[in-house]
Order: C-alpha cells, then structure tokens, then sequence
C-alpha cells in the first residue's frame, strides 16, 4: 500500500523562517511523512523536530555525486531516513553515454558506501534526462540499466512529462525500480511556472499513480502562484483519494 509524503522544498521559505511551525501545518493537512533537502544543512533541526509533530522522514533529498557522503549519511541515520536521493545531476552530464555511465558510477559506489550503514541511494530525474536519448532510449533509462540492483529511482513525473515522456509507460518500463513518485501537476513548462495542485493540470496524475502503485507518493510544488499550504492541502486530498 502505498503512502503519501510531502517534499519540503515545497515550503523552503516558510521552513527557513520557521521549522517547526512549518512542520507542525503540515501534519494539520493529514501528512505523516516528510521529504527534507538539504539533508545535511537541516539534520539538526530535523532530527528532533520531526518526532515533535509525528512525521517522519523515510526519504530524503541530498547531493551525493562529487560531494561529503559522509556527511550526508550520517545525517540520515540522525534523521531516520531510509534512502538518501541525488536531486541533481546537470544537463550537461546526460548529453552522451560516457557521462551517464559515469554518473551510474558514482551512484553505484555511493549505495554501497550507504548499505554498510543500512541505508539506500536513489536519484530523481529532472527533464534533460528524457529529453536526451540514445538508440531511441531515454538517457534516464540507458541510466537505470547501469545502477546495481539495490539503487533504486524517484521519478519526477511532472519533469518526466515535461521532457516529453509519456510518464505511466514511462513508470511502467522502469518498473519495481522505482520506489517513490514526485508527484505534481501543470503546464509542463520547465522553468517551473504554471504548476497546479495535482489534477488541475496537463500531467495524468490518476494513471500515473496508477502505473506505480505501491510507490511513495511525494507531492512536491516548484513553484506555486497561490497559498502553497493550501495547494498542498488540494493535492494531497487529491492523491489520498478524497477529491475523486
């Protein structure tokens, strides 16, 4: 049975001011479970502000390619978190194979440095990796053939689609590796503007929940014209099944 997190990069503005209190509305809209970035900078925080308000972290978004991996896993083991993701290789790193292999690479030694402290790794797409193909393939799926067994993947599903990817067939070829959606929805612009609470945009948020149903569902704003606590509130109602 799948469940319903929030990422907080969602509400960084009103989280930088105010943790707790930022922690303490989303619990008010029915969330349990969180997705911090920046794992490391806000493990303080996190680790005792989390259980405060009954949330609980099992994913977290963290840089790991090129960076303190160290750090970072230690901070999610304070946190509680199961599996640390890479938010973000650049563009520039999916232009052609060798760089992809590369970046499957770095992953592949990171899970392994993590699995000693019982963690997982995992990587969340933007649109550039499906926008670049080779052989007729997506770069994101030339990728996920390169990761060992245990790296496991969170879509995006809103860049997915952005990059022109049909997102459930999408999801339906990636298959058990993916492990938790990002889900959000809107006019697929790719600087971000335009987004929408789940449902009201151009993403077929139902088939794709549908296409992985037993993945976490992390629902996430970039950018949000209106009250973001309130278009939280709508989408999570939305992907919990109360809207439908």
């Amino acid at each position: 049975m799948s469940t319903t997190s929030v990422q907080l990069y969602s509400v960084r503005e009103a989280f930088a001011e105010d943790p707790a209190d930022t922690l303490a509305r989303l619990a008010g809209i029915g969330f349990t479970q969180v997705e911090p970035f920046g794992l490391a900078e806000h493990a303080e925080i996190l680790r005792t502000a989390l259980p405060e308000h009954g949330l609980t972290a099992p994913t977290a978004h963290a840089k790991l390619v090129g960076t303190d991996q160290d750090a970072v896993f230690a901070a999610a083991v304070a946190c509680g978190v199961g599996v640390v993701i890479d938010p973000y290789v650049p563009p520039e790193q999916w232009e052609n194979e060798a760089d992809v292999a590369a970046t499957a690479t770095a992953l592949n030694a990171a899970a392994k440095k993590a699995a000693d402290l019982g963690l997982a790794v995992g990587y969340h797409n933007h649109w550039w990796e499906l926008q670049n193909s080779f052989g007729g393939r997506s770069a994101l799926e030339v990728f996920a053939e390169l990761l060992d067994p245990e790296l496991v993947l969170e879509v995006d599903t809103y860049w997915a689609a952005a990059g022109g990817a049909d997102a459930p067939a999408l999801l339906d070829r990636l298959g058990d590796r993916v492990i938790a959606l990002h889900v959000k929805d809107g006019d697929l612009a790719t600087d971000a503007s335009g987004q929408v609470p789940a449902g009201q945009g151009r993403v077929p948020v139902a088939d794709v929940l549908a296409a992985s149903p037993d993945a976490l569902r992390v629902i996430e704003f970039d950018a949000y014209d209106g009250d973001m606590f309130e278009g939280l509130a709508t989408s999570y109602a939305y992907v919990t099944g109360a809207a439908r």
